[in-house]
């Protein structure tokens, strides 16, 4: 099987390796890792990723000064061209300033840094990321941010719980997100951002493999195997 992964790193990128690790060890190939600088992607790719952390320290809004990083003009031209972009905590973060996905990051409800196992609600389970649940599935992933609060306008909720682009919805109150949403994708399908890192829920011995199926979907999905 052959699956070419690539997974950014921006200065203050702290989960670049996890997300990298999960990958390589999921797919059995070697992901590669892109420099934010870095005007262009490698060539073929079935898969990138944007990693959580703190992108550029957080300063003006979380993942805005990433999201015009020069990289993100490449993952902005594939991810249009329907190469499956992953966004997590920081790069679902990226997702939204960049414009590749609707809506916005507030800070926490209450004002306080969030870092604890999490209950989600698969709500689309036939996306590509997540064909690997049941609709409806209550999973357990991770959870660490300060800027997790989903936010967007009751028009954009609405379009978005119509066209069945809430991929998970927090069970219980987490951070103060609209309609308890924890992960949306784009109207292509191609684009997933989610604030709880699946990528940390692979292995049994690190606490649960609930997130194992995500990956295991979307590269099911990809190339078949």
């Amino acid at each position: 099987m052959s699956f070419r992964s690539a997974v950014v790193t921006f200065p203050g990128s702290n989960c670049d390796r996890d997300l990298a690790v999960a990958l390589e060890k999921i797919s059995g190939n070697e992901c590669i890792r892109v420099w934010h600088g870095d005007a262009d992607l490698p060539d073929n790719l079935d898969f990138i990723g944007l990693p959580g952390g703190f992108s550029y320290g957080d300063y003006l809004r979380c993942g805005a000064i990433a999201s015009r990083s020069p990289v993100m003009r490449a993952v902005i031209d594939a991810a249009n061209r329907g190469v499956p972009v992953f966004g997590v905590c920081n790069g679902f973060q990226v997702l939204t300033e960049s414009g590749l996905l609707p809506g916005a990051l507030l800070r926490n409800s209450g004002i306080r840094f969030v870092c604890r196992d999490v209950t989600l609600k698969v709500e689309n389970a036939q996306s590509l990321f997540t064909s690997g649940y049941e609709a409806g599935q209550e999973i357990s992933i991770p959870v660490a941010h300060h800027d997790g609060n989903y936010h967007a306008d009751a028009e954009t909720l609405d379009r978005l719980e119509g066209e069945g682009r809430v991929a998970f919805r927090y069970v219980g109150e987490v951070n103060g997100s609209a309609r308890q949403i924890a992960g949306v994708l784009n109207a292509a399908g191609n684009v997933l951002g989610m604030m709880p890192h699946p990528e940390r829920a692979i292995d049994a011995k690190h606490g649960g493999t609930d997130g194992r199926a995500l990956f295991e979907s979307a590269i099911r999905g990809l190339v078949g195997a």
